[in-house]
């Protein structure tokens, strides 16, 4: 059996159409229908009817699909695999990473890992925290790099670092010399706080923060870029971990404001995995030396 024909065949049941399978695979309509033919003779089936100018999996040609579907993924994993090979990796390693922490410690991480290890071929999946343990539950994912902990026992979590939280505003225009230090208690009362940007500390967070203050205004904001653009357009203000502001800190965009009266938690960043194999130890152990 050739794997054109399977090509083919999974191609125009995905666009129940010869004439835009031929587009998309460029071939032409007459070499389509030569395929489906020769594998329909190849398996003693009839994959597809014609209804009007449309065609329509047969009961056995949905039935066959499924399978048709498996050996091309099968094929072109191992095309992949070898062709991982002969450039070089021995390694793969797939890791899920929430976009928080994605947009901060990853590029660099990222670089230093694969200085260090040309051999691993690496994967990334961007997946929100919450789902993160789901994916390495399931093995899609080999390690995953979480804002929260796992749960369930036959994941294998470890804490990998903390770092401080600081209340951030947008700034006021003027140096450090020139400028009074911004009250939090003022900024709190009269501001909106825009919340939940992190999965880790905010109901903690907005408990604290109400008993303290029980008319402050809140506004959910889901991620933290959206946030930080909030806050430099004067929508608001809000608590976020100092890795994810360093940079507009530094550019001037944001200002920090000390906030002695209240006690802020910690942001917390987890390693999840389900088995602790070579590769998985050697990340692991790379993660463990960084430090923000």
């Amino acid at each position: 059996m050739d794997f054109n024909w399977l090509r083919t065949f999974v191609t125009a049941a995905d666009t129940a159409n010869f004439r835009r399978a031929a587009e998309l695979l460029f071939l032409s309509q007459p070499t389509v229908t030569v395929h489906i033919k020769l594998l329909e003779k190849e398996i003693g089936a009839v994959l597809f009817v014609r209804e009007g100018r449309s065609i329509v999996l047969t009961e056995e040609g949905r039935r066959y699909l499924v399978h048709a579907r498996k050996i091309l993924d099968a094929f072109n994993d191992g095309v992949a695999d070898l062709q991982s090979y002969q450039q070089g990796f021995t390694s793969t390693l797939t890791i899920a990473i929430s976009p928080l922490i994605a947009d901060t410690i990853l590029p660099y991480v990222l670089k230093s890992f694969i200085t260090k290890h040309p051999h691993v071929e690496i994967s990334i999946k961007i997946i929100e925290s919450i789902d993160i343990e789901v994916a390495v539950l399931a093995e899609e994912v080999d390690i995953g790099l979480s804002c929260l902990p796992g749960s369930d026992p036959k994941v294998r979590c470890h804490s990998l670092y903390q770092e401080t939280l600081v209340l951030v505003a947008p700034h006021d225009g003027f140096d450090s010399e020139r400028a009074h230090p911004l009250d939090a208690e003022e900024v709190l009362q009269s501001s909106t706080l825009l919340t939940h940007n992190h999965p880790g500390y905010w109901e903690e967070l907005c408990q604290i923060i109400k008993a303290r203050f029980p008319r402050i205004k809140m506004m959910k904001v889901s991620q933290v870029h959206i946030t930080k653009r909030f806050i430099v357009e004067g929508l608001g203000v809000s608590v976020l971990p100092i890795s994810t502001v360093r940079r507009e800190l530094l550019e001037g965009r944001l200002m920090e404001i000390d906030c002695p009266d209240i006690t802020l938690p910690e942001a917390q960043t987890f390693a999840l995995m389900k088995y602790e194999h070579s590769i998985q130890k050697e990340f692991l152990q790379f993660l463990a030396n960084y430090r923000i």
